[in-house]
């Protein structure tokens, strides 16, 4: 039987993204205590050459702005290290897992990897095994809204973009569908 997919929808979609940032250092106050004092330079045009699709603002200013992250002790969201945007690009095991994930899903409307037209494409993990991704439909990446794909074989949408996405997970303003609250903590890594 095919399960239909979840959304869940913030209550305004932030769309600048220094407000979305914004967002998750008030729902994580000690996140600004790890802020860079200058951009860490990625080379975002060679990534997104590598990628072949240009990537969200929002998750770009977060990733010039702070170093890799976790969460709660769950949610990791890495970013590539300048020099470094090829290998981040082209590393296939997380879209070969998705692939798997998408074909043994049993959903009323097919989900496909990247770089499917409309597919998913991974941008954070958690230490469970769970997928957090971006849908890539819309206009443009900026328009792109959030996938869960959980490894308890929960799936569902959130219409934000990422960085609202964490702001709205940490803070407590989405339903945990399929995931465990995530305590306001971070790490940098």
């Amino acid at each position: 039987m095919d399960a239909l997919i979840g959304t869940q929808v913030p209550r305004q979609r932030l769309t600048d993204p220094a407000s979305a940032i914004v967002a998750l250092e008030q729902a994580l106050p000690g996140l600004a205590l790890h802020r860079r004092t200058a951009s860490a330079g990625i080379d975002w045009a060679r990534a997104e050459e590598f990628l072949n699709t240009e990537l969200p603002s929002d998750y770009k200013l977060l990733a010039n702005s702070y170093p890799s992250l976790v969460f709660g002790d769950f949610f990791c969201l890495g970013f590539p290290n300048p020099g470094q945007e090829r290998a981040w690009a082209e590393d296939p095991e997380d879209l070969e897992i998705l692939a798997e994930w998408c074909a043994d899903a049993e959903l009323s409307i097919p989900l496909r990897p990247f770089p499917a037209p409309g597919g998913l494409l991974p941008w954070a993990t958690s230490n469970q095994g769970d997928y957090f991704l971006w849908s890539t439909t819309g206009s443009g990446p900026d328009d792109w809204t959030v996938t869960v794909a959980s490894r308890n074989g929960g799936w569902w949408h959130y219409t934000g973009g990422a960085v609202q996405f964490l702001a709205d997970l940490i803070s407590g303003h989405l339903e945990l569908w399929e995931l465990p609250s995530v305590r306001p903590q971070v790490e940098a890594f």
